[in-house]
């Protein structure tokens, strides 16, 4: 008798929790498009937590559009994500070409204001 059949014949099959893929998925698309078929393998994942799929639909670049740019009277400002420890590397940002220019991190616009 192999050592595989032996370890099977002890197992209590009312204790051992079957693994499905077939998990019944109510998905809606990721921000770059990934949805899960109801038979795709990932959603095994989800049967064993007992928890399901989350999806955020607040995406960031949706999230920073709604800033307004921040209107400055220096040519050239810097940015470092304004939380300290949890920002960015600090960048300079040249505000000369015309309209709002954003910082590469964090999306933060800034636009020169004329008049000073």
């Amino acid at each position: 008798m192999s050592g595989l059949t032996r370890i099977a014949r002890r197992i209590n099959p009312g204790s051992v929790r079957m693994f499905s893929c077939s998990a019944v998925c109510q998905d809606t698309p990721t921000h770059t498009g990934q949805t899960f078929d109801e038979n795709d393998v990932r959603n095994v994942r989800f049967d064993v937590t007992g928890l399901k799929k989350q999806t955020n639909t607040q995406w960031a670049i949706d999230l920073i559009a709604k800033v307004p740019p921040k209107k400055v009277n220096k040519r050239v400002v810097s940015c470092d994500g304004g939380g300290g420890a949890l920002g960015h590397p600090k960048i300079y940002i040249n505000l000369d070409p015309s309209g709002p220019q954003s910082c590469n991190y964090c999306g933060l616009r800034f636009e020169l204001e004329h008049g000073h």
